[in-house]
């Protein structure tokens, strides 16, 4: 099991790098073609591409970071880099729509006559080089945040590039300069309200919000309802990392002849019905539950104690 889960990190952490240097490459061309041609519109696009760049970095730096075995003083490893990385991620995101709409409004006024040939080329070189790159990060992207934040950012990146194409060909056919502020804008809009999401999800998860596929109240109740279980109380619940949940909890059960056993079967019913993979258990034999609520833990006195009589 171990092994196969070190080859899916490690390809995943080449998907990464692949993807970060393509992007830089791109990033560089677009960037020399901006100043050839004098184009904002390219220009702007490039500085955009070396935010996703930045941000395609911190996701590949954060896979690396994740395959780093545990130590005495990081005992769950380096995993919780997967949950920080979309996080700055997605404030990038929003940075970079911000600028790029304030860039749009403030060129209205007097929108720059652009070369339209030479902007359409190559954002249509980057249409082929974000979908390409999105394909290679594609696997795992649905229960992964960091890959999902690299994916979306991909996925974005092509869109910008084919808005600029279709600006670029506005231009060159129609004559409409204020097409490219107008497209800019709307790529603005776009990319925030995209961002958005992940930035909320990225920002629970690292605030150790209980995951978003998860009830715990549904937790709560499937424990309460274990044979010879009268109590439950401390349940936490939070994301360890990429595929990892983890979850204390203490359970009163004063009659406790099958532990073991008891012990295994929640342990796999709750990676198999709730996916929660990483348990921590405290079984308590006492009839009520007051000797270790204490001022020392107040996350212990959450709402919602399950109590079976």
């Amino acid at each position: 099991m171990h092994s196969h889960s070190h080859d899916h990190a490690s390809s995943g952490t080449r998907a990464f790098a692949a993807v970060t240097l393509i992007n830089l490459a791109y990033t560089a061309l677009e960037a020399s073609y901006g100043f050839a041609t004098n184009s904002l519109a390219l220009l702007s696009d490039a500085l955009h591409n070396l935010g996703d760049v930045l941000g395609l970095g911190l996701a590949w730096g954060a896979a690396v970071l994740a395959k780093r075995m545990p130590t005495d003083r990081h005992t769950y490893g380096w995993r919780r880099a997967t949950l920080l990385s979309p996080l700055a991620n997605a404030l990038l995101l929003v940075a970079f729509s911000g600028a790029l709409a304030w860039e749009a409004i403030r060129r209205f006024s007097a929108p720059p006559e652009i070369p339209a040939l030479p902007v359409m080329v190559v954002a249509a070189i980057g249409i082929a080089v974000n979908l390409g790159a999105a394909w290679f990060v594609r696997d795992g992207h649905d229960h992964d945040l960091n890959r999902r934040g690299a994916f979306l950012h991909l996925v974005a990146d092509a869109a910008v590039s084919l808005a600029a194409v279709l600006a670029g060909l506005g231009m060159w056919w129609l004559g409409w300069a204020w097409l490219d502020p107008a497209i800019a804008l709307l790529i603005g809009v776009v990319v925030a309200v995209g961002s958005f999401g992940l930035l909320r999800e990225s920002f629970n998860a690292a605030m150790d919000a209980v995951p978003a596929s998860i009830d715990q109240a549904q937790v709560r109740e499937f424990l309460a309802s274990q044979a010879g279980v009268t109590a439950v109380h401390h349940l936490h619940i939070w994301s360890l990392g990429a595929g990892e949940i983890a979850m204390t909890a203490h359970l009163v059960r004063p009659d406790d002849s099958d532990h073991d056993r008891f012990i295994d079967q929640l342990n796999h019913e709750l990676d198999h019905r709730f996916g929660i993979n990483h348990p921590t258990l405290q079984v308590e034999h006492g009839r009520t539950c007051e000797h270790d609520r204490h001022d020392r833990a107040p996350h212990g006195h959450t709402h919602g104690h399950s109590h079976r009589h």
